[in-house]
């Protein structure tokens, strides 16, 4: 498969699973995490086990490292994300990635901009080997996703 016809199955397929299974916006989810639009979008940036720089992500998400740096440490008082042990994001024996705790993902799991039930639903309608592929498909695409965040993309 090329590059070209990769970029047209993706472009083609998440708009439509986008539409069937994002949140309805019947209840308020964030009040019993007190997440923001904005800090849930931190979260989804983040990984348990593969951390990041605030840089790489304040660029990544376009917004000032002043204004990504106070939202972490709120987010890190609500225990939604954490610093690595030295030498796990460690930049020259500093403790400078951020990882998102069990907390955080719980968090993401439940203001999810895809609902959590009609995603089941979805994917209840796939064999296992199916289910299987799409998650891989997708850990995959957003590992590549954030191995090119800060890198400029050509026009």
């Amino acid at each position: 498969m090329t590059i070209e016809q990769a970029t047209r199955i993706v472009q083609m397929a998440y708009p439509q699973v986008y539409l069937a299974c994002h949140t309805r916006h019947l209840r308020k989810q964030s009040t019993e995490h007190r997440l923001s639009a904005r800090d849930a979008a931190i979260l989804a940036h983040l990984d348990d086990r593969r951390a990041i720089t605030p840089h790489q992500l304040a660029v990544h998400l376009s917004i000032a490292s002043s204004t990504l740096s106070e939202a972490l440490k709120r987010l890190e008082n609500l225990g939604y994300v954490g610093r690595p042990p030295t030498g796990r994001g460690a930049v020259r024996g500093r403790r400078t990635g951020v990882l998102l705790t069990a907390r955080g993902a719980q968090a993401i799991h439940d203001t999810s901009v895809l609902e959590t039930e009609r995603l089941r639903a979805v994917l209840a309608r796939t064999s296992d080997r199916d289910r299987q592929a799409i998650a891989r498909g997708l850990e995959r695409l957003a590992r590549a996703c954030r191995a090119t965040a800060a890198e400029p993309i050509a026009p």
